[in-house]
Protein backbone atom coordinates (compact mmCIF):
# COMPACT_ATOMS: atom_id res chain seq x y z
CA UNK A 1 0.00 0.00 0.00
CA UNK A 2 1.22 3.94 -0.74
CA UNK A 3 0.79 5.69 2.24
CA UNK A 4 1.57 9.18 2.82
CA UNK A 5 2.12 10.60 6.65
CA UNK A 6 1.69 13.71 7.32
CA UNK A 7 3.09 14.76 10.27
CA UNK A 8 6.70 14.44 11.44
CA UNK A 9 6.10 14.69 15.22
CA UNK A 10 5.94 11.79 18.08
CA UNK A 11 3.56 9.90 16.54
CA UNK A 12 3.75 10.57 13.26
CA UNK A 13 7.30 9.38 12.63
CA UNK A 14 6.32 5.96 14.81
CA UNK A 15 3.66 5.91 11.99
CA UNK A 16 5.99 5.81 9.37
CA UNK A 17 8.02 3.83 11.35
CA UNK A 18 5.66 0.91 11.83
CA UNK A 19 3.92 1.09 8.50
CA UNK A 20 6.84 0.58 6.61
CA UNK A 21 8.09 -2.25 9.08
CA UNK A 22 5.02 -3.55 8.08
CA UNK A 23 5.51 -3.77 4.07
CA UNK A 24 3.88 -0.72 2.99
CA UNK A 25 5.98 2.30 0.60
CA UNK A 26 5.88 5.17 3.35
CA UNK A 27 6.81 8.77 2.83
CA UNK A 28 6.50 11.30 5.84
CA UNK A 29 5.94 14.54 5.39
CA UNK A 30 7.09 17.82 7.33
CA UNK A 31 7.37 21.59 7.06
CA UNK A 32 10.73 22.36 6.05
CA UNK A 33 12.60 24.65 9.53
CA UNK A 34 9.61 23.02 11.71
CA UNK A 35 11.64 20.74 14.70
CA UNK A 36 10.69 17.92 13.95
CA UNK A 37 10.97 17.56 10.33
CA UNK A 38 14.64 19.10 10.26
CA UNK A 39 15.70 16.91 13.50
CA UNK A 40 14.18 13.79 11.24
CA UNK A 41 16.47 15.34 7.67
CA UNK A 42 19.53 16.30 10.20
CA UNK A 43 19.80 13.31 12.39
CA UNK A 44 18.43 10.20 10.02
CA UNK A 45 16.34 9.79 13.81
CA UNK A 46 14.71 11.57 16.51
CA UNK A 47 14.00 10.75 20.63
CA UNK A 48 11.45 7.78 19.67
CA UNK A 49 12.40 6.27 16.11
CA UNK A 50 15.40 5.85 13.76
CA UNK A 51 14.41 7.60 9.87
CA UNK A 52 13.95 3.66 8.23
CA UNK A 53 16.18 4.49 4.77
CA UNK A 54 12.96 2.93 3.01
CA UNK A 55 11.00 6.10 4.18
CA UNK A 56 11.00 8.84 1.74
CA UNK A 57 11.36 11.89 3.85
CA UNK A 58 9.74 14.98 2.38
CA UNK A 59 8.59 19.21 2.70
CA UNK A 60 6.79 18.65 -0.52
CA UNK A 61 3.07 18.18 0.19
CA UNK A 62 2.19 17.82 -3.47
CA UNK A 63 4.76 15.06 -3.50
CA UNK A 64 3.60 13.34 -0.65
CA UNK A 65 0.11 13.73 -1.39
CA UNK A 66 0.55 12.51 -5.15
CA UNK A 67 2.51 9.42 -3.51
CA UNK A 68 -0.33 8.20 -2.10
CA UNK A 69 -3.67 5.72 -1.67
CA UNK A 70 -3.48 6.01 1.94
CA UNK A 71 -3.13 9.85 3.47
CA UNK A 72 -2.54 9.40 7.38
CA UNK A 73 -2.74 13.22 9.06
CA UNK A 74 -0.80 13.45 12.19
CA UNK A 75 -0.55 17.14 13.92
CA UNK A 76 -1.96 19.26 16.17
CA UNK A 77 -5.83 18.84 16.60
CA UNK A 78 -6.55 22.39 16.50
CA UNK A 79 -4.10 23.14 13.32
CA UNK A 80 -6.51 20.07 10.90
CA UNK A 81 -9.25 22.98 9.33
CA UNK A 82 -6.92 25.04 8.43
CA UNK A 83 -4.33 22.29 7.12
CA UNK A 84 -6.60 20.82 5.10
CA UNK A 85 -6.88 24.62 3.11
CA UNK A 86 -3.04 23.40 2.11
CA UNK A 87 -4.21 19.60 1.39
CA UNK A 88 -7.09 20.77 -1.11
CA UNK A 89 -5.15 22.74 -3.20
CA UNK A 90 -4.49 19.59 -4.79
CA UNK A 91 -6.83 16.65 -5.55
CA UNK A 92 -7.45 14.11 -3.04
CA UNK A 93 -11.20 13.28 -4.52
CA UNK A 94 -9.55 9.40 -4.71
CA UNK A 95 -7.22 9.49 -1.30
CA UNK A 96 -8.53 7.71 2.05
CA UNK A 97 -8.07 9.85 4.83
CA UNK A 98 -6.76 8.39 8.43
CA UNK A 99 -6.83 11.24 11.18
CA UNK A 100 -3.97 9.46 13.82
CA UNK A 101 -4.86 12.91 16.61
CA UNK A 102 -6.86 13.05 19.73
CA UNK A 103 -8.83 16.09 20.14
CA UNK A 104 -12.09 18.11 19.66
CA UNK A 105 -11.94 21.51 17.54
CA UNK A 106 -12.38 23.78 20.23
CA UNK A 107 -14.03 27.07 18.72
CA UNK A 108 -16.85 24.52 17.33
CA UNK A 109 -17.20 21.12 19.36
CA UNK A 110 -16.79 19.67 16.29
CA UNK A 111 -14.86 16.19 16.21
CA UNK A 112 -12.07 15.93 13.71
CA UNK A 113 -13.65 13.48 11.37
CA UNK A 114 -16.64 16.36 11.00
CA UNK A 115 -13.74 18.49 10.34
CA UNK A 116 -12.73 16.45 7.55
CA UNK A 117 -16.29 16.66 6.12
CA UNK A 118 -16.64 20.20 6.08
CA UNK A 119 -13.41 20.45 4.86
CA UNK A 120 -14.72 18.70 1.43
CA UNK A 121 -13.43 15.32 1.82
CA UNK A 122 -16.22 12.66 1.15
CA UNK A 123 -16.71 10.86 4.83
CA UNK A 124 -16.70 7.59 3.22
CA UNK A 125 -13.07 8.05 2.97
CA UNK A 126 -12.50 9.46 6.20
CA UNK A 127 -11.24 7.24 8.96
CA UNK A 128 -9.77 7.62 12.57
CA UNK A 129 -6.86 5.59 14.10
CA UNK A 130 -7.51 5.51 18.08
CA UNK A 131 -7.43 3.78 21.59
CA UNK A 132 -3.95 2.90 23.47
CA UNK A 133 0.40 2.60 23.43
CA UNK A 134 2.96 4.28 23.50
CA UNK A 135 6.15 4.55 20.90
CA UNK A 136 8.72 3.98 23.59
CA UNK A 137 6.66 0.30 24.61
CA UNK A 138 6.06 -0.04 20.82
CA UNK A 139 9.48 0.46 19.50
CA UNK A 140 10.34 -2.07 22.36
CA UNK A 141 8.37 -4.99 20.69
CA UNK A 142 6.00 -4.60 22.98
CA UNK A 143 2.03 -4.87 21.23
CA UNK A 144 -1.06 -3.45 22.05
CA UNK A 145 -4.66 -2.94 20.79
CA UNK A 146 -5.86 -0.74 18.54
CA UNK A 147 -9.03 0.71 17.04
CA UNK A 148 -9.92 1.92 13.30
CA UNK A 149 -13.18 3.59 12.87
CA UNK A 150 -15.28 5.38 10.25
CA UNK A 151 -18.75 5.54 9.25
CA UNK A 152 -17.99 3.47 6.33
CA UNK A 153 -17.68 -0.08 7.79
CA UNK A 154 -15.80 -1.09 4.46
CA UNK A 155 -12.78 1.16 5.15
CA UNK A 156 -12.77 -0.06 8.63
CA UNK A 157 -12.02 -3.59 7.49
CA UNK A 158 -9.62 -2.76 4.65
CA UNK A 159 -7.50 -0.49 6.62
CA UNK A 160 -7.39 -2.65 10.14
CA UNK A 161 -6.79 -5.34 8.02
CA UNK A 162 -4.06 -4.21 6.57
CA UNK A 163 -2.30 -2.36 9.14
CA UNK A 164 -2.61 -4.95 11.56
CA UNK A 165 0.87 -6.83 12.85
CA UNK A 166 2.28 -8.85 15.29
CA UNK A 167 2.73 -5.06 17.24
CA UNK A 168 -0.79 -3.72 17.00
CA UNK A 169 -4.31 -6.10 16.99
CA UNK A 170 -6.53 -3.57 15.89
CA UNK A 171 -10.54 -4.28 16.30
CA UNK A 172 -12.66 -2.98 13.78
CA UNK A 173 -14.83 0.17 15.90
CA UNK A 174 -18.42 0.89 14.65
CA UNK A 175 -19.12 3.81 16.88
CA UNK A 176 -17.28 6.85 15.42
CA UNK A 177 -18.58 8.98 18.07
CA UNK A 178 -17.86 7.29 21.07
CA UNK A 179 -14.39 6.38 19.11
CA UNK A 180 -13.40 9.92 18.55
CA UNK A 181 -14.73 11.77 21.99
CA UNK A 182 -13.67 8.54 24.08
CA UNK A 183 -9.89 9.34 22.30
CA UNK A 184 -10.17 12.97 22.90
CA UNK A 185 -11.45 12.77 26.10
CA UNK A 186 -9.26 10.18 27.74
CA UNK A 187 -6.46 13.40 27.39
CA UNK A 188 -8.05 15.58 29.90
CA UNK A 189 -8.60 12.52 32.18
CA UNK A 190 -4.66 12.07 31.77
CA UNK A 191 -3.87 15.44 32.90
CA UNK A 192 -6.67 14.89 35.82
CA UNK A 193 -4.26 11.68 36.98
CA UNK A 194 -0.84 13.82 36.88
CA UNK A 195 -2.48 16.59 39.09
CA UNK A 196 -3.89 13.78 41.15
CA UNK A 197 -0.50 12.13 41.65
CA UNK A 198 1.73 15.76 41.49
CA UNK A 199 -0.87 16.68 44.54
CA UNK A 200 -0.04 13.26 46.39
CA UNK A 201 -3.49 11.84 45.64
CA UNK A 202 -2.26 9.00 43.82
CA UNK A 203 -5.30 6.31 45.17
CA UNK A 204 -7.73 8.77 43.71
CA UNK A 205 -6.93 7.99 40.16
CA UNK A 206 -9.23 4.55 40.54
CA UNK A 207 -12.38 6.59 41.05
CA UNK A 208 -10.85 8.87 38.39
CA UNK A 209 -10.93 6.20 36.41
CA UNK A 210 -14.18 4.86 36.68
CA UNK A 211 -16.27 8.14 37.05
CA UNK A 212 -14.02 9.95 34.10
CA UNK A 213 -15.28 7.16 32.39
CA UNK A 214 -19.02 7.06 33.37
CA UNK A 215 -19.43 11.07 32.60
CA UNK A 216 -17.72 10.57 29.29
CA UNK A 217 -20.24 7.71 28.36
CA UNK A 218 -23.30 10.47 28.83
CA UNK A 219 -21.39 12.58 26.69
CA UNK A 220 -21.07 10.09 24.11
CA UNK A 221 -24.88 8.89 24.51
CA UNK A 222 -25.91 12.67 24.61
CA UNK A 223 -24.25 13.42 21.03
CA UNK A 224 -26.33 9.93 19.54
CA UNK A 225 -22.87 7.53 20.08
CA UNK A 226 -23.23 4.16 21.84
CA UNK A 227 -22.26 4.87 25.70
CA UNK A 228 -20.60 1.65 25.91
CA UNK A 229 -17.66 2.85 23.41
CA UNK A 230 -16.65 4.74 26.44
CA UNK A 231 -15.55 1.51 28.20
CA UNK A 232 -14.02 0.11 24.91
CA UNK A 233 -10.44 0.51 23.97
CA UNK A 234 -10.59 3.88 22.92
CA UNK A 235 -11.03 5.39 26.41
CA UNK A 236 -11.23 3.60 29.15
CA UNK A 237 -8.29 1.72 27.59
CA UNK A 238 -6.47 4.10 26.11
CA UNK A 239 -7.33 6.25 29.38
CA UNK A 240 -5.75 3.35 31.86
CA UNK A 241 -2.66 2.93 30.26
CA UNK A 242 -1.92 7.25 30.58
CA UNK A 243 -2.86 6.90 33.95
CA UNK A 244 -0.49 4.89 35.02
CA UNK A 245 2.15 5.41 32.52
CA UNK A 246 5.66 7.55 32.65
CA UNK A 247 5.44 7.83 28.90
CA UNK A 248 2.11 10.26 28.47
CA UNK A 249 2.42 13.89 27.67
CA UNK A 250 -0.57 14.71 29.41
CA UNK A 251 -0.03 12.88 32.40
CA UNK A 252 3.26 14.42 32.66
CA UNK A 253 2.04 17.84 31.98
CA UNK A 254 -0.50 17.45 34.86
CA UNK A 255 2.33 16.60 37.30
CA UNK A 256 3.91 18.86 36.34
CA UNK A 257 1.63 21.57 36.66
CA UNK A 258 0.62 20.73 40.01
CA UNK A 259 4.14 21.20 40.77
CA UNK A 260 4.72 24.78 39.50
CA UNK A 261 7.21 22.93 36.50
CA UNK A 262 7.34 23.39 32.95
CA UNK A 263 6.11 21.00 30.07
CA UNK A 264 7.00 21.65 26.74
CA UNK A 265 5.58 19.17 25.01
CA UNK A 266 2.41 19.56 23.51
CA UNK A 267 -0.44 17.82 25.93
CA UNK A 268 -3.86 18.06 23.82
CA UNK A 269 -5.96 17.85 26.85
CA UNK A 270 -5.54 21.30 27.52
CA UNK A 271 -7.57 22.73 24.64
CA UNK A 272 -9.75 19.12 24.72
CA UNK A 273 -11.15 20.28 28.03
CA UNK A 274 -12.01 23.70 27.01
CA UNK A 275 -13.72 21.57 23.69
CA UNK A 276 -15.26 19.29 26.32
CA UNK A 277 -17.06 22.06 28.63
CA UNK A 278 -17.99 23.42 25.54
CA UNK A 279 -20.09 20.25 24.61
CA UNK A 280 -21.28 19.69 28.10
CA UNK A 281 -23.34 22.91 28.30
CA UNK A 282 -24.64 22.25 24.57
CA UNK A 283 -25.96 19.01 25.47
CA UNK A 284 -26.52 19.49 28.91
CA UNK A 285 -24.28 16.56 30.33
CA UNK A 286 -22.82 16.80 33.79
CA UNK A 287 -19.00 16.66 33.42
CA UNK A 288 -18.10 17.05 36.80
CA UNK A 289 -13.96 15.82 36.38
CA UNK A 290 -13.49 17.81 33.00
CA UNK A 291 -15.20 21.03 34.57
CA UNK A 292 -12.92 21.03 37.43
CA UNK A 293 -9.65 20.54 35.02
CA UNK A 294 -10.95 23.11 32.49
CA UNK A 295 -11.48 25.27 35.99
CA UNK A 296 -7.83 24.59 37.26
CA UNK A 297 -6.44 25.68 33.37
CA UNK A 298 -8.13 28.29 32.72
CA UNK A 299 -9.71 29.78 35.68
CA UNK A 300 -6.28 29.34 37.72
CA UNK A 301 -8.10 27.37 40.79
CA UNK A 302 -6.28 25.21 43.21
CA UNK A 303 -5.98 21.70 41.81
CA UNK A 304 -6.55 19.79 45.13
CA UNK A 305 -9.15 22.21 46.19
CA UNK A 306 -11.33 21.26 42.97
CA UNK A 307 -10.58 17.72 42.90
CA UNK A 308 -11.84 17.40 46.35
CA UNK A 309 -14.82 19.15 45.45
CA UNK A 310 -15.77 16.72 42.91
CA UNK A 311 -15.16 13.41 44.83
CA UNK A 312 -17.08 15.39 48.01
CA UNK A 313 -20.36 15.54 45.71
CA UNK A 314 -23.50 14.68 47.85
CA UNK A 315 -24.05 10.87 48.02
CA UNK A 316 -26.27 9.40 44.48
CA UNK A 317 -26.00 6.13 43.14
CA UNK A 318 -23.08 5.48 40.89
CA UNK A 319 -25.65 4.23 37.24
Amino acid sequence: MKISVLGCGRWGSFIGWYLVNNGNDVVQWGIEGHHSYDVLKNNKKNEYVDLDERIKLTSDLQFAINHAEVIIISISSQSLRSFMKEVNRFDVSDKIFVLCMKGIEVETGKRLSEVMIESGINPNKVAVWVGPGHIQAFVKGQPNCMVIDSSNKDLVHYLADNFRSNLIRFYYGDDIIGSEIGAAAKNVMGIAAGMLDGGGYTTLKGPLMARGAREVARLIKAMGGNELSAYGLCHLGDYETTLFSDYSNNRKFGESYVKGGKFTKLAEGVSTSQAMKFLGEKYNVDLPITNAVWSILYENKDPMQEFLKVFSRSTRKEF
